[in-house]
């Protein structure tokens, strides 16, 4: 069944990580596209593409329209009219303001705006938030892990109760990573799995799944080379067919969003329609461009 899913999916369109539809601002490679976000909604169909990452960053404060309930609305009404749709959150902000590393009272105020991300996601039709802990927010000790764990324990029934999952995004190998995520069993806590972070970081698919891939809940496709940079799709060190090969094995059913490397500036549609036809050709089992 999971093949016919991944060929199915690849007919219905993929999703796109927000920023990839427009310019990149002030020399961000990912943002809040703050001047262009109502632009990307009405250029998603025009890939085409099913919906849009939500990116909620620091960057982005007073600018994104979820952080009010006016601008909720109006956003509501634009994918409604666009014919896409809002299903995940990345939020980067814990990137910008880390849950790590911080005394007591910051704390309660990053847990607390967790909450209130968590609580808007029923308004929006939202069902995860993708939480990354990579770079300034990287859980490098085992004192790391434990803070980490206990916020997520903290927050986990509200998670519950608004049926909104929480999907982690670590650089950690994957034996690590399978004994962090053994600390918090619960359903609702699920892996991101970026492609192109594994390639980089030289951890193979097999091992990666082997470990945690019951765990997987949400794909971002990108390709990145050795030890560097993103890279356009299918030149750099993705082994995308062993990856394709992993997702059947464990009869994957969750999402996929583009993430993928930047092309020219003003030439973002061109992109990200060339990007998502590879994808979908991947996810077809057609492996022509890698």
């Amino acid at each position: 069944m999971s093949d016919e899913y991944l060929k199915s999916y690849a007919d219905k369109g993929l999703y796109t990580m927000q920023g990839r539809l427009s310019e990149p601002e002030d020399g961000r490679f990912q943002s809040f596209p703050r001047s262009h976000w109502e632009t990307e909604i009405t250029l998603a169909p025009k890939v085409p593409l099913r919906g849009i990452e939500w990116i909620y960053d620091l960057y982005g404060e007073g600018a994104n329209p979820l952080e009010t309930a006016e601008g909720r609305h109006e956003l509501r009404g634009k994918l409604q009219l666009a014919g896409i749709k809002v299903t995940s959150i990345c939020a980067d902000y814990f990137m910008d303001c880390p849950l790590l590393h911080i005394n007591r009272t910051v704390l309660e105020q990053r847990v607390d705006k967790l909450r209130w991300l968590i609580s808007i996601c029923p308004e929006m039709g939202v069902s995860r938030i993708v939480l990354p802990f990579v770079d300034a927010s990287k859980i490098s000790s085992g004192k790391d892990a434990e803070d980490v764990l206990t916020v997520l324990h903290q927050i986990m029934p509200q998670a519950k109760a608004s049926a909104v999952e929480l999907h982690l995004e670590t650089d950690m190998n994957p034996d690590d990573f399978r004994s962090f995520l053994n600390e918090i069993p619960n359903p609702m806590v699920k892996v991101n799995y970026d492609s192109g972070n594994s390639a980089s970081l030289g951890y193979r698919p097999l091992e990666e799944f082997s470990a945690y891939g019951d765990r997987i809940g949400s794909f971002h496709i990108k390709d990145r080379v050795l030890g560097g940079g993103t890279v356009a799709l299918g030149k750099g060190n993705v082994d995308f067919v062993s990856l394709r090969e992993a997702l059947l094995d464990i009869d994957y059913h969750g999402d996929f969003v583009l993430q993928v490397a930047r092309g020219d500036a003003g030439d973002e549609l061109k992109w990200l329609q060339q990007a998502a036809s590879i994808a979908s050709s991947w996810l077809r089992g057609e492996y022509n461009h890698f």
